[in-house]
Protein backbone atom coordinates (compact mmCIF):
# COMPACT_ATOMS: atom_id res chain seq x y z
CA UNK A 1 0.00 0.00 0.00
CA UNK A 2 1.18 3.53 -0.79
CA UNK A 3 1.96 5.93 2.01
CA UNK A 4 3.06 9.54 2.52
CA UNK A 5 6.73 8.57 2.08
CA UNK A 6 5.89 7.22 -1.38
CA UNK A 7 4.29 10.58 -2.20
CA UNK A 8 7.47 12.33 -1.06
CA UNK A 9 9.79 9.97 -2.96
CA UNK A 10 7.87 10.23 -6.23
CA UNK A 11 7.30 13.98 -5.98
CA UNK A 12 10.99 14.65 -5.35
CA UNK A 13 11.93 12.47 -8.33
CA UNK A 14 10.18 14.93 -10.68
CA UNK A 15 12.38 17.59 -12.31
CA UNK A 16 13.20 20.64 -10.20
CA UNK A 17 10.84 19.67 -7.41
CA UNK A 18 11.56 20.95 -3.91
CA UNK A 19 9.90 20.22 -0.61
CA UNK A 20 8.83 23.13 1.56
CA UNK A 21 6.84 23.10 4.78
CA UNK A 22 3.73 25.29 4.75
CA UNK A 23 0.72 25.25 7.05
CA UNK A 24 2.68 22.76 9.21
CA UNK A 25 2.67 20.14 6.42
CA UNK A 26 4.99 19.11 3.60
CA UNK A 27 4.31 20.72 0.26
CA UNK A 28 6.06 20.03 -3.02
CA UNK A 29 6.73 22.72 -5.60
CA UNK A 30 8.12 23.14 -9.07
CA UNK A 31 9.35 26.58 -10.16
CA UNK A 32 7.82 27.98 -6.97
CA UNK A 33 4.34 26.59 -7.69
CA UNK A 34 2.84 24.06 -5.33
CA UNK A 35 1.57 20.85 -6.91
CA UNK A 36 1.06 18.50 -3.95
CA UNK A 37 0.50 18.73 -0.20
CA UNK A 38 0.40 16.00 2.40
CA UNK A 39 -1.99 16.92 5.24
CA UNK A 40 -1.27 16.03 8.86
CA UNK A 41 -3.17 12.75 8.91
CA UNK A 42 -0.90 11.42 6.11
CA UNK A 43 -3.71 9.17 4.80
CA UNK A 44 -4.35 11.39 1.80
CA UNK A 45 -2.68 14.02 -0.32
CA UNK A 46 -3.93 16.99 -2.31
CA UNK A 47 -3.10 17.74 -5.95
CA UNK A 48 -3.99 20.35 -8.52
CA UNK A 49 -7.11 19.51 -10.48
CA UNK A 50 -9.24 21.76 -12.68
CA UNK A 51 -12.67 22.11 -11.07
CA UNK A 52 -14.54 20.76 -14.10
CA UNK A 53 -12.45 17.56 -13.96
CA UNK A 54 -12.63 17.34 -10.18
CA UNK A 55 -16.40 16.88 -10.14
CA UNK A 56 -16.10 14.03 -12.64
CA UNK A 57 -13.35 12.31 -10.63
CA UNK A 58 -15.33 12.50 -7.40
CA UNK A 59 -18.51 11.26 -9.07
CA UNK A 60 -16.69 8.34 -10.71
CA UNK A 61 -14.58 7.29 -7.69
CA UNK A 62 -15.82 8.90 -4.45
CA UNK A 63 -13.90 6.36 -2.37
CA UNK A 64 -10.68 7.67 -3.92
CA UNK A 65 -11.23 11.40 -4.57
CA UNK A 66 -12.83 14.04 -2.34
CA UNK A 67 -12.72 17.70 -1.39
CA UNK A 68 -13.00 18.97 2.17
CA UNK A 69 -15.45 21.86 2.59
CA UNK A 70 -12.70 24.46 3.20
CA UNK A 71 -11.14 23.60 -0.21
CA UNK A 72 -14.38 23.60 -2.22
CA UNK A 73 -13.55 26.83 -4.06
CA UNK A 74 -10.02 25.73 -4.94
CA UNK A 75 -8.71 23.88 -7.98
CA UNK A 76 -7.41 21.01 -5.84
CA UNK A 77 -8.63 17.50 -5.01
CA UNK A 78 -7.70 15.12 -2.22
CA UNK A 79 -6.72 11.53 -2.93
CA UNK A 80 -7.02 8.73 -0.36
CA UNK A 81 -3.77 6.76 -0.38
CA UNK A 82 -5.42 3.49 0.65
CA UNK A 83 -7.79 3.65 -2.33
CA UNK A 84 -5.06 3.80 -4.98
CA UNK A 85 -4.47 0.69 -7.08
CA UNK A 86 -0.68 0.82 -7.00
CA UNK A 87 2.45 2.99 -7.17
CA UNK A 88 1.93 3.57 -10.91
CA UNK A 89 -1.44 5.20 -10.26
CA UNK A 90 0.11 7.35 -7.52
CA UNK A 91 2.89 8.44 -9.89
CA UNK A 92 0.41 9.22 -12.68
CA UNK A 93 -1.63 11.46 -10.36
CA UNK A 94 1.47 13.27 -9.10
CA UNK A 95 2.87 13.73 -12.61
CA UNK A 96 -0.44 15.17 -13.81
CA UNK A 97 -0.42 17.71 -11.00
CA UNK A 98 3.28 18.49 -11.59
CA UNK A 99 2.56 19.18 -15.28
CA UNK A 100 -0.13 21.70 -14.30
CA UNK A 101 2.40 23.64 -12.21
CA UNK A 102 5.62 23.19 -14.19
CA UNK A 103 6.80 25.82 -16.65
CA UNK A 104 6.75 24.87 -20.33
CA UNK A 105 10.56 24.51 -20.42
CA UNK A 106 10.39 21.58 -17.99
CA UNK A 107 7.65 19.53 -19.59
CA UNK A 108 10.02 17.84 -22.04
CA UNK A 109 12.45 16.93 -19.25
CA UNK A 110 10.07 14.51 -17.61
CA UNK A 111 11.21 10.96 -18.19
CA UNK A 112 8.63 8.29 -18.99
CA UNK A 113 7.75 5.85 -16.25
CA UNK A 114 10.36 3.08 -15.94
Amino acid sequence: MNDAEDVRRIALSLPETVEKEAWRMPTFRVAGKMFVTVPDDRTSFAVRCPRHERAELIAAEPEKFWVPPHEASSAWVRVRLAALDDADELRDILVDSWKQAAPERLLDTLRPRP
